[in-house]
């Protein structure tokens, strides 16, 4: 009848509001975002003729030579270290100097900012310290090590391809740091200070406390900081970029290496098909965190 009828009226101009703010930004990505992924999909499947100065479809044919490269088993390499260090050091780290800065102490603002200063500098700055601190003759931290009678562990960082890797992964867990200590900042306010003295009053020790009251409340936090840092360790290229100009090839990542085949060697098909290979792989991590979140909010009632 008409009651029903101006209900769906009024729930279809409901919708019309929030769909009228987001049509400006969803605009934007799509053009910024969602067409270069299909146009990246696309020329995967193609290699520019020199010849005939144009593209033509060569099939799976830029898959086949990728999965016969050794250096593109280089990057796969380097990003799964990176995956590691991102996960194994910014998680733990990030955690305990937030739960640090989480208590009353004199300071405790300052040394916060300056723990969250590396996530205010552009990576241009960030690459340029970095490159002056791995200097092999008068960098700072060879410095250290030869003013410590460590002379012996000086080394040229970035010239050497067996540490050239771990060099660059450091840079960006120090920068990482920061950012899952502020996560976690924002989770422990969610820990209510109820259950943790009632634990004390039932005679928990601080670890008993820390794991069976505070990390079951931070799960969510973990969740996130976990993802986003294996995100960020896939899509690593900044730093790489700024530090060895991505010519360093036993430092190669699949985003390195495929702005080098782009760009470099006008190889934009070879360039597409790593980049479907790295979007794949980080979209197969986001489904999971995707999953995940969905099935807690299921079990949440939400």
């Amino acid at each position: 009848g008409e009651a029903g009828m101006a209900s769906v009226a009024k729930l279809k101009k409901g919708w019309g509001v929030p769909w009228s703010f987001l049509a400006l930004p969803l605009a934007v990505y799509l053009v910024w975002v969602y067409i270069p992924i299909a146009q990246s999909f696309g020329y995967a499947f193609t290699k520019r003729d020199s010849l005939l100065y144009s593209t033509v479809y060569i099939g799976f044919g830029n898959f086949t030579r990728l999965f016969g490269d050794p250096q593109f088993y280089v990057a796969l390499k380097n990003n799964l270290v990176w995956l590691i260090f991102f996960v194994l050091i910014p998680i733990p780290l990030g955690l305990f100097i937030a739960m640090l800065f989480n208590n009353a102490f004199k300071g405790n603002r300052i040394y916060k900012t300056l723990f969250y200063l590396p996530m205010t500098l552009s990576f241009a700055i960030i690459g340029t310290i970095w490159m002056w601190i791995y200097n092999p003759d008068a960098g700072f931290l060879n410095t250290i090590l030869r003013n410590v009678g460590l002379a012996d562990l000086a080394r040229p960082w970035l010239g050497d391809r067996r540490f050239m890797t771990g060099a660059l992964v450091a840079v960006g867990v120090w920068r990482q740091v920061p950012y899952i200590m502020i996560l976690y900042l924002a989770g422990l306010q969610g820990v209510p200070v109820e259950l943790v003295e009632a634990a004390v009053i039932d005679g928990a020790n601080w670890w008993q406390r820390f794991t069976r009251v505070i990390l079951p409340v931070l799960a969510p936090a973990t969740v996130v900081s976990i993802t986003i840092s294996v995100i960020d360790s896939l899509r690593a290229f900044d730093i790489i970029y700024v530090m060895t100009n991505t010519k360093a090839r036993a430092a190669e990542v699949l985003a390195s290496y495929m702005y080098t085949a782009s760009f470099q060697y006008q190889d934009y098909g070879y360039g597409s098909a790593i980049a479907v290979v790295q979007f794949l792989i980080t979209l197969g991590f986001i489904l999971v965190y995707i999953s995940r979140t969905l099935k807690d909010e299921q079990e949440s009632g939400l």
